[in-house]
């Protein structure tokens, strides 16, 4: 399965994922992640951090795509890259520089 948790900041929440298995794509239609509107953080931006399959996180940038904006992580820039956005100060394409003891290992 899919173990998830959440690290709140001032402007966004990072969502970070382990698997704790291989999966297969009819998980989707049972995970539960972190819900944005009962852990409070739909007014904020959402960053997806993990290793997962491309479909894992398509599925997680669609069901975050109500917050304020949705970034994946990335280790090698040190930073988030916006993939989808409300917020005119949150452009596609633009890195949210992270400090790396915010994101959690996979390891």
């Amino acid at each position: 399965m899919i173990k998830f948790s959440s690290n709140p900041t001032e402007n966004f929440s990072i969502i970070n994922f382990v698997l704790e298995d291989d999966i297969e794509p009819f998980v989707l239609k049972t995970i539960a992640p972190p819900d944005a509107i009962t852990e409070d953080f739909a007014h904020k931006g959402v960053i997806l951090s993990g290793r997962g399959p491309v479909w894992l996180y398509c599925f997680l940038t669609h069901f975050y795509h109500p917050t304020k904006f949705v970034a994946t992580y990335d280790p090698r820039l040190q930073g988030a890259v916006v993939v989808e956005s409300h917020a005119s100060q949150y452009k596609v394409g633009d890195i949210i520089s992270i400090e790396s003891s915010l994101i959690k290992s996979n390891d």
